[in-house]
């Protein structure tokens, strides 16, 4: 190419995208117009690699986990839409966002779909209900469940929605698993899909539908009671195996009872949940080393734990202030998750009473009722900036409920923990973090108010909780690539390969015989069987043939 040093271009140039750049950085005597010319080009350049994403978001928790991601794609020039339904109780459908909101009406109320998450926790946390009343219980939230799902995926595959979404021409659909029949809507959109995902229960979901290996030798079911480890002896293996088997069991019969038939009906022919989920090209795994057990993962399951995460920020000033007014005793900070609203006026009580016996000030994220016995160090408010708080050097413990995300906050900030799980796969978090040293973990329902003034303590003045959170910590930073980047890193790979087939593993097409290699052992045992009724015949005819010659000499003799 020829170089235009100390000359007055006269005559008009055809310039592509890789001439521009070599012209820029060897001319010393561009004209304006080229040099915009050259901005024009390359600015094109990065518009052609901006994508199209739809994202079918989760509630609660998962929807604060998912929309960092939203916002990383938007800060790259990725265009993003949400799709959500009139009955989302966590998406504001009002408020202003920077991404496209597309909300389809669904026959059921913002507050019916809210009060079947609310029966669930009910029926989750209360103890004092029995077993006639729990059982019923479970049968409503179920049934609420189940009709919850049913209209959402019907609304979701009318017609006229599917038709706009295709006139859209999206390049990668992300979805959580919370949203009913997302993985579906991408088969039929013909979408490439990346699903963001928390380990579920006995790892079922990523065992039937994602072929993922879990020995349970070493790989601990997340059972409701959280104390097993990857360091079993052999009646914890025994226990292991059983909840593998009933969860297993459990999933197979609810998914072949409500998902599978109403797939099934969706697509037209007969279809399975696992079938879904199984087409996903990533899965998004919402944890990390720093707090999963040692265990195999498939080369399409990719870590992004604490992608939420971030330095802290300033706090607001009324709250900054309550904060210096700890000194040197610093301060507790106290939240047990979006989902829960309010606590028994007992629980409530006793939980106060333990706070006004430390010396730390407490900030308390709670919307219920005033305990009784609040105590001037602590203070209640309706939100607080958890990240922030964490990130504060006078925050000396956290009180959690064992939610993933203020989890991994406590982690990325080094801050040891005080569990109080509640349900789902809260018991399992923490005790992870009660196994690898950082927490001490206690029962919310029998716990007394000297239990956790206990706890509070051991977690604040034993610096083996610190010194372990520090180290997990440490394995958190350490990581090649940031987790939120990562998260969008196999985002755009999905997009520029139209798909990760390639690193799908073939277990998907087996059968569970093949899969375990059960028609191979029948074969091999087959052919021994056979080689040794051979060797067993002809041994016996040999031995009868030896005797008859045995029996004529002897009667010729």
């Amino acid at each position: 190419m020829q170089t235009l040093v100390g000359q007055v271009e006269t005559r008009p140039l055809i310039l592509n995208a890789r001439d521009s750049v070599d012209i820029l950085f060897t001319t010393m005597t561009w004209r304006r117009s080229s040099a915009c010319l050259v901005i024009l080009l390359l600015s094109l350049s990065e518009m052609a690699h901006s994508g199209n994403v739809l994202v079918l978001p989760g509630e609660y928790s998962h929807w604060h986990n998912m929309r960092v991601i939203v916002e990383e794609l938007m800060d790259r020039n990725h265009s993003v839409t949400v799709l959500t339904h009139s009955a989302s109780p966590t998406l504001n459908h009002g408020q202003k966002e920077r991404f496209n909101f597309v909300s389809f009406k669904v026959d059921m109320e913002q507050q019916e779909a809210d009060a079947v998450s609310q029966k669930l926790i009910n029926l989750l946390m209360d103890q004092n209900i029995n077993g006639l009343q729990k059982l019923a219980l479970f049968w409503e939230v179920i049934s609420g469940m189940s009709r919850f799902t049913e209209t959402v995926c019907d609304n979701m595959f009318k017609k006229d929605l599917v038709t706009s979404l295709k006139e859209l021409r999206f390049d990668v659909l992300l979805y959580d698993p919370m949203m009913p029949c997302a993985d579906l809507l991408a088969d039929v959109l013909d979408l490439p899909l990346v699903m963001s995902f928390r380990i579920s229960f006995a790892y079922t979901l990523e065992r039937l539908c994602g072929q993922m290996p879990a020995p349970p030798s070493y790989v601990p079911a997340a059972a409701a009671q959280g104390h097993l480890t990857d360091h079993m002896d052999f009646t914890e293996r025994l226990e292991n195996m059983i909840l593998y088997i009933i969860h297993t069991a459990m999933i197979k019969l609810h998914s072949m009872l409500s998902f599978d038939k109403h797939l099934s009906k969706i697509k037209g022919k007969p279809t399975t949940l696992c079938d879904t989920m199984s087409k996903a090209d990533i899965w998004l795994i919402r944890t990390y080393w720093d707090f999963e057990y040692p265990r195999p993962f498939l080369p399409n399951f990719k870590f992004v734990g604490g992608l939420h995460c971030k330095p802290a920020k300033p706090l607001p000033k009324e709250m900054e202030d309550f904060v210096q007014s700890s000194g040197d005793d610093g301060i507790v900070v106290f939240s047990l998750g979006s989902m829960i609203k309010n606590l028994t006026k007992e629980r409530a009580d006793t939980i106060a009473s333990a706070l006004g016996q430390i010396p730390q000030k407490v900030l308390w994220r709670y919307t219920g009722e005033k305990p009784e016995t609040l105590a001037p160090n602590t203070r209640l408010y309706d939100w607080i900036p958890q990240n922030d708080l964490l990130g504060h050097p006078k925050t000396k413990a956290f009180i959690t409920h064992g939610g993933t995300n203020g989890i991994y906050e406590a982690i990325y900030h080094g801050v040891p923990m005080v569990g109080l799980p509640l349900f789902a796969d809260q018991p399992d978090n923490v005790n992870h973090m009660k196994t690898k040293g950082a927490a001490v973990m206690l029962d919310f329902n029998k716990m007394r108010t000297e239990d956790l003034k206990q706890a509070l303590d051991d977690v604040i003045h034993n610096p083996s909780y610190k010194e372990s959170m520090m180290r997990l910590s440490r394995i958190h930073h350490d990581q090649p690539m940031k987790p939120l980047d990562q998260a969008v890193y196999w985002i755009e790979y999905v997009m520029r390969n139209k798909g990760a087939k390639h690193l799908r593993v073939e277990a998907h097409n087996l059968t569970w015989y093949q899969y375990h290699c059960l028609d191979v052992a029948a074969f091999l045992l087959s052919v021994i069987v056979l080689v040794v009724f051979i060797f067993v015949k002809t041994c016996r005819l040999l031995f009868r043939k030896c005797c008859r010659k045995t029996s004529a000499k002897s009667k010729k003799e």
